[in-house]
C-alpha cells in the first residue's frame, strides 16, 4: 500500500491546457473517487498517475517517490479498464497470471496467487473458460483478479462499471467496495456516476474543466456543497435551485414568492442569491402553493414535479400521495437543510 501525492500537476495538449495545477493527497489505504462530467480531466489525471500520460508540469509521488519519469510497469500500480482488456485467446487462469508469468515468478507462487484471487472474486468455477464464455460481470472480475494477483501499491479504476447493466452495476460496486475493505489497498476510482461515488468512496474529489471544485467525504459534499456546480451535480434528483433576493423577511423570488431563511444565513438584504433545497427536504401539507406537473412513483418514494416560483421543482416524499396534474399542493422547506449561494460567484453562503 502507498499514498499518492499530486503537486500542482498540469497537462497540456499543444496550446490547450486540460488539467490546471491540481493539488491532491490520497492517503495510504484510502478509496478516493474522481468524479465529474465528461471532459473534466478525471481520466487524464488517472492516466498521469498510471504513467500512460506524461505530466506537463508538477509532480506525482507514489509512496513518497517521484514517478513522473518512471515507466508504468515500474510504478507498482494496477489498472482496471472500462473495456476489461482481456486476452481473448487466453483462459481466465492465464489472463490472471499473465503479469506474474512475464515477471518469471515461480509456478507455485503463481498458482497460489491466482487461486487466492479467484476465491475472493468467486471465479474458481471459471478458471478454465475463455473470456467469450463469461458474462460482463464475470469478465470485470477477471480484470480485477489480474490486478490484485500483482499485489500492487495502488489500484486504479477507469469507469469499470459503465459497460454493465444497471442491476449488475449495483452488485459490482458492492463487490469492489468489499474487495477494498478486505485488501485495504489504496484505490483511485474514476466515474461520472455520482451514485457510484457516494456509495463507494472514502473521499470524493469533484472536478470540472480541469479544476477541483470540492473534495470531502460523500456526506460532506452532499450536505455542504461548496458551490452551485457541486450542489447541482451531487444528488438524484438534483437540488432545487431558485433565484431570488434577500429581504428582511426571507428570500423573494421573481414571482413574489417569499421563502424563509435559516437564522444564520450569511447574506445581506438586497443580495442576489440562489436558494437551494434538496427534494427530500421539502415538506408537503403547508407553506407555499405549487402546481403539479408529473408524479413518478419509484416504489419506496414518490417524486412530485411541480411549478413553483416560476420554475419546476421536485419534491420527494415517502407518503403514498399522487396528486393529479394541474392540482395544487403546498410545500415548505426544512429550514436546517436550506442552502444559500451567492448568485454572482456561485459560492455557498450557508
Amino acid at each position: 500500500m502507498a499514498s499518492v501525492t499530486i503537486k500542482n500537476v498540469r497537462k497540456t495538449y499543444g496550446n490547450l491546457e486540460v488539467v490546471h495545477g491540481i493539488d491532491l493527497t490520497i492517503d495510504d489505504g484510502a478509496f478516493v473517487v474522481l468524479l465529474g462530467p465528461s471532459g473534466c480531466g478525471k481520466s487524464t489525471l488517472l492516466r498521469m498517475i498510471a504513467g500512460l500520460e506524461t505530466v506537463t508540469a508538477g509532480d506525482i509521488e507514489i509512496a513518497g517517490k517521484r514517478v513522473n519519469t518512471v515507466h508504468p510497469k515500474d510504478r507498482n500500480i494496477a489498472m482496471v479498464f472500462q473495456n476489461y482488456a482481456l486476452y481473448a485467446h487466453m483462459k481466465v487462469r492465464d489472463n490472471m497470471s499473465f503479469a506474474l508469468q512475464l515477471a518469471k515468478r515461480p509456478q507455485a507462487e503463481i498458482d497460489e496467487k491466482v487461486g487466492w484471487a479467484a476465491k475472493i472474486l468467486n471465479l474458481e468455477p471459471y478458471l478454465d473458460r475463455y473470456p467469450r464464455e463469461l458474462s460482463g460481470g464475470q469478465r470485470q472480475r477477471v480484470a480485477m483478479g489480474r490486478a490484485i494477483v500483482r499485489n500492487p501499491a495502488v489500484f486504479l479504476f477507469d469507469e469499470p462499471l459503465s459497460n454493465l447493466d444497471a442491476k449488475l452495476r449495483v452488485q459490482m460496486r458492492t463487490e469492489i467496495k468489499e474487495l477494498h475493505e478486505r485488501l485495504k489497498t489504496t484505490t483511485v476510482y474514476v466515474t461520472h456516476d455520482q451514485i457510484e461515488a457516494m456509495t463507494m468512496a472514502d473521499k470524493i474529489v469533484i472536478l470540472r474543466d480541469g479544476y477541483i471544485e470540492q473534495e470531502g467525504s460523500p456526506l460532506e459534499v452532499y450536505d455542504k456543497p461548496a458551490n452551485l456546480f457541486v450542489a447541482e451535480f451531487i444528488g438524484s434528483p438534483s437540488m432545487n435551485l431558485l433565484e431570488g433576493e434577500v429581504t428582511s423577511s426571507g428570500v423573494r423570488l421573481s414571482d413574489g414568492t417569499l421563502l424563509p431563511l435559516p437564522a444564520s444565513h450569511g447574506a445581506q438584504p438586497g443580495q442576489k442569491v440562489v436558494y437551494g433545497i434538496r427534494p427530500e427536504h421539502l415538506k408537503l401539507g403547508s407553506g407555499n402553493p405549487a402546481k403539479v406537473n408529473v408524479v413518478e412513483p419509484t416504489g419506496p418514494e414518490m417524486h412530485i414535479y411541480a411549478e413553483f416560483g416560476g420554475k419546476e421543482i421536485c419534491v420527494v416524499t415517502q407518503q403514498r400521495v399522487a396528486p393529479a396534474r394541474g392540482t395544487a399542493i403546498e410545500v415548505s422547506p426544512q429550514l436546517d437543510r436550506v442552502h444559500l449561494f451567492d448568485a454572482s460567484s456561485g459560492k455557498a453562503l450557508v
